[in-house]
């Protein structure tokens, strides 16, 4: 399957956290953003996002991203993360829609 290289997109929605997330990461910054990221590595990866390599968290990024939201604030945390993990899935579905878009106006067309 040949890849696209795609890259977060100030247009999609959520494209925001994910920029921020990809920069956190590439400076070694384990942030709100880069756990979203983490959590979304596996279809990032497959429509071509390069993810900047860092160890996982030992609890999983899910946990990890939780755990950062109620330090921040403990009662918010269940209504931000579901928040969040939305938006993720919103840029995750446009990015993917895209992606389809670009593929198939890329293949060569049918005689």
């Amino acid at each position: 399957m040949t890849k696209l290289i795609l890259m977060a997109t100030e247009e999609l929605p959520g494209a925001d956290l994910v920029d921020k997330g990809l920069r956190d990461l590439a400076n070694g910054e384990l942030t709100i953003e880069a756990l979203l990221v983490r959590i979304a590595e596996p279809r990032l990866t497959w429509l071509g996002i390069e993810i900047p390599a860092q160890p996982l968290p030992a609890e999983g990024p899910e946990s990890a991203l939780y755990a950062l939201l109620a330090a921040e604030d403990s009662d918010a945390a269940h209504g931000t993360y579901n928040a969040l993990i939305r938006r993720l899935v919103s840029y995750e579905h446009t990015l993917e829609a895209d992606w389809g878009r670009r593929r198939r106006a890329a293949a060569p067309a049918s005689e």
